[in-house]
């Protein structure tokens, strides 16, 4: 990743108390936003003519919240994390722990070359080891075909690489499955490896003897990795009467449960992926192969567990690290197609797919970090709900001030419920009309009386 250019960046004091439009003014001066990229933010998103472009039978488009997480400090350079989601407390928890980490640790990230897996199944073969090995004798001109079908991936140093053939044993007898392993550079790479494994398809069959059936890309791309590790001091949650080092003891302990318990790794990991698909979205990414080649990593040893791993240190820091597959690309997709998806990678600064991955992973890391810290301490409720409340209390019909008052009433109570909300909006706005009753009363017998005949 490149130098930092401005040390304060990704620092954004106090930007939830602004305006939408002072928000904009201070992500302006440091992104330098045009006024047509202003307007993707406060305007129409998604204009309904791409939308009709982009996937079939078109009613309209579907709005989902769009913010910042700030404070982000990765391998020496500050960045702006665009995030769409719809949960409440993600992007407050992830700016939050970011910054713990940027005064009182660091984040790192290093990742693989952007090789992806094509996959061809051959069915019906009279000698599957014979067929695996002249497949593998023909290797040379495999990928000659595979890469006449993109050249300007080729040119830009990308391309088919190599050439994996595994037999399979399966209730429907033995079957070979090729692996074709692309570089795909700066794309996500699907459109791309299936196109060539469609064009490899008879030649397949003539040298194996058997039937091509599915061609199509790997969504488990265990050869396109992304790490980030982060080191912080356990001082760094010395806050609110909570002691740092039992608070760093805690994280490790929710570690051992998650790496003891699916139940608790799939909790875990949806955590992490809390951060990553905001960013993925944001990005205009395939959020669902980013999800389901995480969960295949996850349980890559026979048994699902913990993308993420933490200890403590030798020094006495707590440790964690993220390592998992992340097919997503610059070039291609959406995120050319997207104007807010174009906009998105402009506020990363980032320059390439590998290093948008390792800001994906470094996100996911931070998230899991704020998920097992609010856990072993306040618990995840007392944040979330504080927001959630909200929600509900806009659900219920509250706006503005009146959402607020509802929504600090149901979190007093403990009782964050759709009908409660309707309860207290209604006490509210009853207490508001008696009031304004009052006020207007207290005015009519204030203000001076017309005279009478006798006055005059």
């Amino acid at each position: 990743m490149d130098k930092p250019t401005d040390d304060n960046l990704s620092r954004l004091p106090g930007f939830y108390k602004l305006s939408i439009a002072e928000r904009l003014d201070m992500l302006g001066a440091r992104i330098h936003l045009t006024p047509e990229e202003r307007y993707s933010l406060r305007g129409e998103p998604l204009p309904l003519a791409i939308a009709n472009q982009m996937v079939e039978n078109v009613i309209g488009v579907f709005g989902m919240p769009m913010g910042i997480a700030a404070n982000f400090h990765i391998n020496g350079r500050d960045v702006l994390v665009p995030m769409v989601v719809e949960e409440a407390s993600v992007i407050a928890a992830a700016s939050h722990v970011a910054k713990l980490v940027r005064e009182h640790g660091a984040l790192t990230t290093s990742s693989t070359d952007a090789v992806m897996i094509g996959q061809i199944q051959i069915v019906g073969i009279a000698d599957p080891q014979a067929a695996r090995q002249r497949i593998l004798d023909a290797r040379t001109r495999i990928l000659a075909i595979a890469n006449e079908q993109d050249p300007v991936l080729t040119e830009m140093g990308g391309g088919a690489r190599d050439v994996e053939v595994r037999v399979l044993e399966t209730p429907r007898g033995a079957m070979i499955v090729v692996h074709l392993l692309v570089d795909v550079r700066d794309a996500m790479g699907a459109n791309a490896i299936n196109t060539m494994c469609e064009a490899l398809a008879l030649y397949m069959e003539g040298l194996s003897g058997g039937k091509v059936l599915l061609r199509i890309v790997s969504n488990l791309a265990d050869r396109r990795l992304a790490r980030a590790r982060l080191e912080i001091a356990p001082a760094a949650f010395d806050e609110h009467n909570w002691k740092g080092q039992v608070v760093a003891e805690g994280i490790v302990n929710a570690y051992a449960f998650a790496q003891a318990d699916p139940y608790r790794a799939a909790t875990h990991n949806k955590g992490v992926m809390n951060g990553i698909d905001a960013v993925v979205l944001a990005t205009g990414n395939d959020w669902r192969a980013v999800e389901a080649g995480a969960h295949a990593y996850a349980a890559r040893s026979g048994k699902y567990g913990p993308l993420t791993t933490w200890e403590i240190g030798p020094e006495g820091r707590l440790v964690g690290n993220i390592e998992l597959p992340m097919s997503v690309g610059l070039i291609g997709g959406a995120t050319k197609v997207h104007p807010t998806a174009r906009l998105a990678l402009k506020i990363l600064g980032v320059k390439s797919a590998r290093e948008l991955g390792e800001v994906m992973a470094a996100v996911g890391l931070v998230q899991n970090l704020a998920a097992m810290r609010s856990l072993v301490t306040e618990g995840i409720q007392k944040g979330h709900m504080i927001l959630h409340a909200r929600n509900v209390a806009i659900s219920a019909g509250a706006v503005g001030e009146t959402a607020t008052i509802v929504a600090n009433q149901m979190v007093r109570e403990g009782k964050i419920r759709f009908d409660r909300a309707k309860q207290i909006l209604r006490h509210v706005l009853m207490a508001a009309e008696k009031k304004v009753r009052t006020i207007e009363t207290r005015m009519s017998h204030d203000s001076p009386k017309p005279p009478t005949p006798q006055d005059r």
